[in-house]
């Protein structure tokens, strides 16, 4: 069910001054726009922005000023990344396409792990494309037979019915990294050298 988030219109005066005037006051700016209709400039209060963020909200309902469903299409930062700026919403129809970032969540203990080998997360989300009342809270990609020098791309993450992967799938989302010097007719014996250290 989508998060409802109380809006409120923000007055005429807009610009880099107003916002951090209304920043001030426990609120953030935001802008609502898309269906070929006007945008629709709201604030709404820090407190809803941070239970977004800890929600991962991609959908909300949009009460008080403006009752419209929205997707959450960008948030801006301060250079920090701690401090939430500026919201863009996006109306949506529940039924709609919309192409949205989501979450990995890497599962298991790669097998080059246990080798010695680094496992690096080259990408922490990939694009899709799906209908807005089918956005998923994140994917899963099951790693445990990644071995030593062993990629995962984008398109080995099992996408529920109804979604398109946006980002290449040729990507590569997970990779194991041999240890430096270890040479492959090593690799074998790598897991007795660990133990002994």
């Amino acid at each position: 069910m989508a998060e409802v988030v109380q809006v409120q219109k923000r007055d005429g005066s807009l610009g880099t001054a107003a916002s951090r005037r209304l920043r001030k006051t426990g609120n953030v700016p935001a802008v609502l726009y898309g269906h070929k209709q006007g945008n629709e400039h709201l604030s709404i209060s820090q407190k809803t922005i941070e239970s977004i963020l800890r929600h991962h909200s991609k959908i909300v309902e949009l009460q008080g000023a403006v009752s419209e469903t929205a997707l959450v299409s960008d948030l801006q930062f301060d250079p920090l990344g701690i401090e939430v700026l500026h919201i863009d919403l996006q109306r949506v129809d529940m039924n709609e396409k919309v192409v949205v970032s989501v979450p990995i969540q890497f599962k298991g203990e790669p097998a080059g792990g246990k080798l010695g080998g680094i496992a690096i997360e080259n990408a922490h989300e990939v694009e899709i494309e799906c209908p807005a009342v089918a956005i998923p809270d994140s994917l899963r990609l099951v790693v445990t037979s990644v071995g030593l020098g062993d990629n995962r791309f984008a398109s080995d993450l099992v996408l529920p019915e109804n979604i398109t992967l946006v980002t290449p799938g040729d990507t590569i989302v997970y990779h194991v990294e041999k240890p430096k010097g270890l040479k492959e007719d090593e690799e074998e014996g790598a897991e007795a050298e660990g133990d002994e250290a």
